[in-house]
């Protein structure tokens, strides 16, 4: 089962992004752009809150994963 964890390699701030994109196996500078498309089309404030709810809640990746 997959589960969705911080990106510790794939970071910009927190590593939200790289998260989601480890875990759809996609590029992160794919989501990244999505996120800032659906930030700035919402106002900005949408994103930056979803983004820090996001690292609130995302756990860090264990340290024996591989």
């Amino acid at each position: 089962m997959k589960k969705l964890y911080l990106s510790d390699t794939d970071k910009k701030w927190a590593g939200v992004c790289g998260g989601i994109a480890e875990y759809f196996g996609i590029d992160s500078t794919l989501v990244r752009l999505i996120w800032v498309i659906v930030s700035l089309s919402t106002g900005g404030v949408g994103g930056l809150i979803a983004y820090l709810i996001a690292w609130a809640i995302m756990p860090p990746k264990p340290s024996n994963f591989y």
